[in-house]
């Protein structure tokens, strides 16, 4: 790259030469002359154009993506936390997650299936939900998270979880999906103004910064505490709304080369 930019220049620079010296004495006695000039002027123009190429080139060449944060060894303790499968499951899939975030309802409506399919359900791995409403960008996410689990003081916590996923355009009233559920609305209601479950949220939050998830979806794969189902241990952190196929070669290598290990 260096060596070609030396040379357009030398190029460039000669051309601006002729044009101040000779220019008008090459036209008058050496027609040859001009014609080379013109030459090496549509030359200056080609190099020019190649320039801008490149200079777009390298503007559009991405950034370096950061880092993914050091997760391995670290702990997380699920407390209360929402989860599915079971508790004896050797490996825990931890979904941050944001209820006004594109990405996380296409991981919800695309892959979450087929990985409840393969490995919760089959008892290979236990899945939680934590709560990480990016409120900068998404001003309504942080209540959908206290909607949730307000419905799940009524038993309805996984079907509010899919129900706001699936109408990410209509969140508010929230009331409305309470009422759509079944829910005794007077108390989902009062449950939510008087944000019983911020502080909950808020502790969903602080997990996701100290693991330093910056990004939603975002999923750390960890290993379950055989003397305690509530706390796990981390392996790996999978960033972004990935195709099952990606879950499922992080959850396989953990499964046949961590978990068997111990």
């Amino acid at each position: 790259m260096i060596g070609r930019l030396f040379r357009v220049g030398c190029a460039v620079l000669l051309v601006f030469w002729l044009a101040a010296t000779g220019l008008t004495f090459a036209q008058q006695t050496d027609p040859k002359l001009w014609e080379e000039i013109q030459a090496l002027k549509r030359g200056q123009e080609e190099i020019r154009r190649q320039l801008l190429e490149i200079k777009q080139l390298i503007q559009m060449r991405p950034a370096a993506a950061p880092a993914a944060p050091e997760v391995r060894n670290v702990p997380v303790d699920l407390g209360n936390r929402p989860g599915k499968g079971s508790t004896a499951a050797k490996l825990t899939l931890i979904e941050f997650s944001d209820y006004q975030c594109p990405y996380c309802a296409r991981h919800t409506r695309d892959t979450n299936p087929q990985l409840q399919k393969d490995y919760v359900d089959s008892g290979k791995v236990r899945y939680v939900y934590f709560d990480m409403p990016l409120e900068s960008i998404h001003k309504s996410a942080f209540k959908a998270a206290e909607a949730t689990r307000c419905a799940g003081d009524q038993g309805k916590y996984w079907e509010m979880h899919e129900r706001l996923f699936a109408n990410q355009q209509a969140l508010e009233p929230w009331s409305a999906h309470a009422k759509a559920l079944g829910l005794d609305v007077t108390m989902f209601d009062a449950c939510m103004n008087g944000g019983k479950y911020a502080n909950a949220v808020r502790a969903d939050i602080a997990v996701a910064q100290k693991l330093g998830v910056t990004g939603t979806p975002s999923f750390l794969l960890a290993l379950s505490d055989p003397k305690d189902s509530q706390k796990v241990t981390g392996l790996t952190l999978v960033r972004g709304a990935q195709p099952f196929g990606n879950f499922k070669t992080e959850i396989d290598k953990a499964l046949a080369g961590e978990v068997a290990a111990k």
